[in-house]
C-alpha cells in the first residue's frame, strides 16, 4: 500500500471520504487508508498495532496542525510549534475534536459538577430563585420595604408604645466614646446598651473588656394610624443609621427585626443578597472558611505520633521529636514537662491524656525557661508553648535541626465545621423544594433527574419565571451523562477519583451537549471501565453523535462497538514492528468474513477457552465483614485464596471501593504500614494466610523519552552491575554510573546519551538524526570497548526482548524480567525503546510484567485493576497465561473487570449490584460463573450467558 504513486486529487471541500496517504508515523509502514466521512468507523488490530498511531498521530495531529495554520503568525508564536505528521497528504479532514483518555484533572476543586458545567447552572438557579431560611431558628428569611415594614408593625403593636431601634453594634468589646459622641452630635438623646435605655451623657462610655449590644433610640411613639406618617419617617432613618436592619421593642421587652435585606425577625441575623459565587466552594465568598472549601481538613493523628506507648519521651515515644538530645525544641519540652509535673522518664501509657494533650498541642500559659550556654553560663526565657507540633511546623517552614517532616503525622478528616458540605453556613441555608446545593449535588445522577422531573409545580410563579431557561439546560445536560451510562455519578464526586473511561464519557457527554455538526471526532476506547449493559447505551450515544452529522473515529476493541461500527479498519498482522499494515478494512459483514486475527475471534473460529475444571484453591480464605465505604451497604464478602477470583458488576456498584477502597488499603496497612486509610469496616480474617500484597492499577508509566521498558522494571540496573563485574571494567575501574546513559561519565556528551538530536524544520515536523559523535549508541567509545559476550551495553538495549531471553538466560536475575515481558507479549519491542512510543496497552503490559516479575511466595495476593485495557483478543488470552501461571503456583490473583472473556475464565466470581451509585453497593453473588448465570437479577449473569452459550 505504498503511496509512491502521484496524487492529481482536487479537493473540493464536501467530500464522502477520508483519505489517508502514505502515513508513515511511529510503525506504520507508509500506509495508504480511505474511510467514508459522516459515519461511525472504528480501528482495531492488536494492541500496539499503529490503531493510535494512525487516528491520533496522524489524523489528529494534522487537523490540529491545519487549524493553528488559520492563527496570524504572531499568534502562532505563543502556542509553539505544531508538528507535521509524517504523512504524504490527507484528504477530506473536518475540524478534528479528541476525546482521548488522559487521566482527568488531580485538583481536588474540580469535580463532576465543574467539568460538566451543571453545577455553574445550579449555582445560578440557587442565586436567583431559591428562598433563604435562618440557620439559627430555621425560619424563611424575609425581604421588606419600608412600607411593608410600617404595617407590619401597625399591626405586630397595635396600639402600643413602642422604640424605634437602630442596631449600630451587635456582640462586639469596646468603650465607644466616640460613637456615643456622634449619636450626641446627630440629634438622638437616648441609646439603648444591653438591653438597658439611657440618656447619652458627655464623655459616656461602657466597659471595653465586656462585649456589648448598642441601639440608637431614633424615637418613642404609639403604633396607631394617626401616627403612620411619623413611625414612616423614623423607620427610614433607622434604616439609614443600621444599615438596612431596624428593631421595634415594647415596654414589656417583645423585640422584632425588619430589614430591607434577607432577615430573620426573630434573631435579627441577616444574609448577604445571593450571587452565583455565594455558592461557589472555590471562591471566597462562598467556599467554608475552614477548609477553604475543600470539604476536608487534615489533623494530628495520635497514634502515629506516639505509635509506641511503652517508651518514655525520653526514649522516643514522640516520634517527631524523636529521643532526648540538646536541642532548643527538647529543652522547651523539658521545661513544659517539669512546670505541669509530667514525668519525662515514664512510659507514655501511663501519663493521663490531658498531660499529652498539653505536650502535643499547648496552652495559654507562658513557660519560664533557662537554656544553659556551658562555661558561658545561662539564661532565663518567658516562652508561649503552642504544642510540640505548632514548634515543627515552624522549625519545618525554616527548615531547622529539628524539622522532620511534619505533615506524615497528619490524617485527613472531613471538616468538623460545614461536614464535608464545602460551602459557607449561609449558603447551605438556601433552598428550593427544601433542598440546598450541597443535597442535590451530593445526589447520583439518576435521583437528581428524577428530582428535576416536575420541579416546576413545585415552584412559585416567580420562581419558575426565573428558572425555566436555567432548568432546561441542566436537564439536557445530566440527559447527556445518563445516555453514556454515568447515572451513579454524583456532581459532587472529585474528578481524581475517576477512571480513565469515566472522565472520557464525561466529556463525550461535554461534546453531544454542545451539538456541534461537520466535525470528526476521534476516541479512545470509550468503553473501558463500562459494563455490557451500559455499552448499548454508549454506541447509541456515539450513533446520536453521527446521526446529527459528525464523523466517529473510535478505537476500541470491544466486540459489541465493532460490529455496530458502519466501517471497520484492521490493523496488524502483528505488533510493534510486524506490524502497522491495514489487514482489513470495510463493512463488519466484510470484516468478518476476512482472515484477520480480529476477525477469527469474532467469527468464533478462536476464542478464549473455558478451563475445563475450575481450582479448588488451598482451602483458606479471607474474609471481610460489614464493609459500608460510599454505597457500599454492609457488604460481607470472602475472598476463596489460591483462586482466580473476578469482582464484577455494573459500572457503579461498589468494586472499586469495595477492592481499592477497602480490602487494599487494610492489607497494605497490614504489610507495608501505608498510611492510607481503608474506608469504614469492621473485621477482616484470615490476613496470617497470605504474605505480601501487590496492587496493579491504570496509571501511567514513565513519559520522558528516556524512561524505556528496561529502566522501568529494572532489568537495567542488573545489566548495569553485570557490565560492572565483567573484568575490563574491574581493569578500568568503572562503577554503575559508567553504564548510565542519564549521568555525566560514560555516556556520550554531544547528544547527553539521547542517541539522537532533534533538529527543528520549525513549521515542518522535527527531524530526528543520530548523534554524529556516537551514532546513535548513546555512550563514548571508552564505554563500548566494554563487551558481555561480543555485545556492548549500547548493543544490548537494542536488542529485542526476543533476543534477550536466550542471550541472559544464564542470569537468573535478569532473565526473570525480561521473560515475564516476552510472556505477556511484548517480545518485539527493543529493552531501549523510548516509553513515549508504547501504546496504552503496551505500557499497562510494561507495568504488569514489572509486578508479576517480582519474587512471588505462593502465598501473594495480586490486585489487578481492569488489565485488559486497551487489550486486543488475542493479547487477553495471552495474559490470562501468565495469571494461570502465578494462580497455578498457589498465588490468589484478584481482578476487577468487566471484560467477558476474562470473567468465564474466572475460579471465583464476586458480582456487585443490582445498580449503580445509591442503589448498588450490594453483594448480588459469589460463587462459580457456571452458578453465576442461572442468577436472575444480576445484570451480569445475562451478557456471560449468551457469552458462556456462544462458546460451548
Amino acid at each position: 500500500m505504498s503511496s509512491s504513486k502521484q496524487h492529481n486529487h482536487i479537493d473540493l471541500g464536501e467530500q464522502s471520504e477520508i483519505e489517508v496517504f502514505g502515513a508513515r508515523v511511529h510503525n506504520l509502514q507508509n500506509i495508504d487508508v480511505t474511510f467514508p466521512r459522516n459515519e461511525l468507523v472504528v480501528v482495531t488490530g492488536l494492541s500496539g498495532s499503529g490503531k493510535s498511531s494512525l487516528a491520533f498521530d496522524t489524523i489528529y495531529a494534522e487537523g490540529q496542525r491545519r487549524y493553528m495554520e488559520t492563527f496570524s503568525a504572531y499568534s502562532r508564536q505563543f502556542f509553539g510549534g505544531m508538528e507535521r505528521p509524517d504523512v504524504d497528504k490527507i484528504y477530506g479532514l473536518s475540524p478534528v475534536i479528541s476525546i482521548e483518555q488522559k487521566t482527568t484533572n488531580k485538583n481536588p476543586r474540580s469535580t463532576v459538577g465543574t467539568i460538566t458545567e451543571i453545577y455553574d447552572f445550579l449555582r445560578l438557579l440557587y442565586a436567583r430563585a431559591s428562598d433563604a431560611y435562618s440557620h439559627v431558628t430555621g425560619k424563611l428569611m424575609q425581604r421588606m420595604s419600608e412600607e411593608q415594614i410600617v404595617e407590619k408593625i401597625l399591626t405586630e403593636f397595635k396600639d402600643e408604645a413602642i422604640y424605634i431601634l437602630a442596631p449600630v453594634v451587635k456582640g462586639r468589646k469596646g468603650h465607644y466614646r466616640e460613637l456615643f459622641e456622634q449619636i450626641r452630635k446627630q440629634g438622638f438623646s437616648k441609646v439603648r446598651v444591653d438591653g438597658e435605655i439611657l440618656d447619652i451623657a458627655p464623655k459616656m462610655q461602657v466597659d471595653r473588656y465586656k462585649i456589648h449590644d448598642i441601639e440608637m433610640v431614633v424615637d418613642r411613639l404609639y403604633a396607631t394610624e394617626d401616627d403612620s406618617k411619623r413611625l414612616y419617617t423614623s423607620v427610614m432613618q433607622a434604616m439609614k443609621s443600621a444599615k438596612g436592619i431596624i428593631k421595634i421593642a415594647n415596654k414589656e421587652g417583645r423585640e422584632h427585626f425588619f430589614s430591607r435585606y434577607l432577615m430573620d425577625p426573630e434573631s435579627g441575623i441577616s444574609y448577604d443578597e445571593p450571587q452565583p459565587n455565594s455558592f461557589s466552594f472555590n471562591s471566597p465568598y462562598g467556599a467554608c472558611p475552614r477548609c477553604d472549601g475543600l470539604g476536608y481538613v487534615f489533623e494530628i493523628d495520635k497514634d502515629s505520633v506516639i505509635p509506641d506507648k511503652k517508651l518514655s519521651i525520653q526514649k522516643g515515644a514522640i516520634l517527631p521529636l524523636g529521643p532526648a538530645r540538646e536541642s532548643w525544641t527538647f529543652q522547651v519540652v523539658k521545661a513544659v514537662a517539669k512546670k505541669f509535673d509530667i514525668s519525662t522518664t515514664a512510659p507514655m501509657e501511663t501519663l493521663r491524656e490531658e498531660d499529652i494533650n498539653m505536650l502535643l498541642f499547648g496552652g495559654e500559659e507562658s513557660i519560664p525557661l533557662t537554656i544553659s550556654y556551658g562555661s558561658y553560663g545561662s539564661r532565663e526565657y518567658k516562652v508561649q508553648f503552642d504544642g510540640i507540633f505548632k514548634m515543627l511546623e515552624e522549625l519545618n517552614s525554616r527548615g531547622g535541626e529539628d524539622a522532620g517532616n511534619v505533615d506524615d503525622f497528619r490524617t485527613q478528616v472531613v471538616c468538623p465545621s460545614c461536614e464535608g458540605a464545602r460551602l459557607k453556613q449561609d449558603s447551605l441555608h438556601f433552598k428550593i423544594d427544601n433542598k440546598n446545593i450541597y443535597e442535590l449535588a451530593n445526589m447520583d445522577l439518576t435521583n437528581l433527574q428524577s428530582w428535576f422531573t416536575g420541579i416546576e409545580e413545585r415552584l412559585s410563579e416567580r420562581q419558575n419565571t426565573i428558572a425555566s431557561e436555567v432548568l432546561k439546560e441542566i436537564r439536557t445536560r445530566i440527559g447527556f451523562l445518563l445516555d453514556v451510562g454515568l447515572s451513579y455519578l454524583s456532581l459532587n464526586r472529585s474528578s481524581k477519583t475517576l477512571s480513565g473511561g469515566e472522565a472520557q464519557r464525561i466529556r463525550l457527554a461535554t461534546q453531544i451537549g454542545s451539538q456541534l455538526v461537520n466535525v470528526l471526532y476521534i476516541l479512545d476506547e470509550p468503553s473501558i471501565g463500562l459494563h455490557q449493559r451500559d455499552n448499548e447505551r454508549l454506541i447509541s450515544s456515539l450513533k446520536n453523535l453521527r446521526d446529527i452529522g459528525n464523523s466517529v473515529l473510535v478505537v476500541e476493541h470491544d466486540k459489541d462497538m465493532i460490529l455496530n461500527a458502519d466501517y471497520v479498519i484492521d490493523m496488524g498482522p502483528a505488533a510493534g514492528v510486524n506490524g502497522g499494515t491495514v489487514v482489513a478494512q470495510g463493512t463488519p459483514d466484510k470484516i468478518l468474513k476476512s482472515n484477520s486475527l480480529t476477525a477469527q475471534y469474532l467469527n468464533g473460529k478462536k476464542e478464549v477457552a473455558i478451563p475445563a475444571t475450575r481450582r479448588k484453591g488451598n482451602g483458606l480464605e479471607l474474609s471481610l465483614k460489614g464493609a459500608t465505604g460510599n454505597n457500599l451497604r454492609n457488604v460481607d464478602v470472602d475472598f476463596p485464596l489460591g483462586k482466580m477470583i473476578l469482582v464484577t458488576g455494573v459500572s457503579g456498584s461498589g468494586k472499586s471501593s469495595l477492592i481499592t477502597g477497602t480490602l487494599y488499603p487494610i492489607l497494605n496497612k497490614h504489610f507495608f504500614r501505608a498510611k492510607a486509610t481503608p474506608m469504614p469496616y469492621k473485621s477482616i480474617d484470615g490476613l496470617k494466610h497470605i504474605d505480601k500484597v501487590i496492587e496493579i492499577d491504570q496509571s501511567p508509566i514513565g513519559r520522558t523519552p528516556r524512561s524505556n521498558p528496561s529502566t522501568y522494571t529494572g532489568v537495567f540496573s542488573d545489566v548495569r552491575s553485570l557490565f560492572v563485574q565483567l573484568p575490563e571494567a574491574k581493569i578500568r575501574g568503572y562503577k554503575p554510573g559508567r553504564f548510565s546513559f542519564n549521568v555525566k561519565g560514560g555516556r556520550c556528551e554531544t547528544c547527553q546519551g539521547a542517541g539522537l538530536k532533534i533538529i527543528e524544520m520549525n513549521f515542518l515536523p522535527d527531524v530526528q538524526v543520530p548523534c554524529e559523535t556516537c551514532q546513535g549508541k548513546r555512550y563514548n567509545r571508552e564505554t563500548l570497548e566494554v563487551r558481555y559476550r561480543g555485545k556492548s551495553i549500547s548493543d544490548v538495549l537494542d536488542m529485542s526482548i526476543d533476543d534477550a531471553v536466550p542471550f541472559f538466560e544464564n542470569i537468573p536475575s535478569i532473565y526473570r524480567k525480561i521473560k515475564t515481558l516476552q510472556d505477556v507479549g511484548l517480545g518485539y519491542l527493543t529493552l531501549g525503546q523510548s516509553s513515549t512510543t508504547l501504546s496504552g496497552g503496551e505500557a499497562q503490559r510494561v507495568k504488569l510484567a514489572t509486578e508479576l516479575s517480582k519474587k512471588d511466595t505462593g502465598n501473594t495476593f495480586y490486585i489487578l485493576d481492569e488489565p485488559t485495557t486497551g487489550l486486543h483478543f488475542e493479547d487477553v488470552n495471552v495474559l490470562l497465561g501468565v495469571i494461570n501461571r502465578l494462580v497455578d503456583r498457589g498465588n490468589t490473583v484478584l481482578i476487577i473487570e468487566h471484560n467477558l472473556d476474562v470473567v468465564k475464565t474466572a475460579d471465583w466470581v464476586i458480582d456487585m449490584g443490582p445498580e449503580g451509585g445509591r442503589n448498588g453497593g450490594q453483594l448480588m453473588f459469589a460463587g462459580l460463573p457456571e452458578d453465576l448465570i442461572k442468577e436472575k437479577k444480576s445484570e451480569t449473569a445475562k451478557f456471560l450467558k449468551l457469552e458462556m452459550q456462544s462458546f460451548s
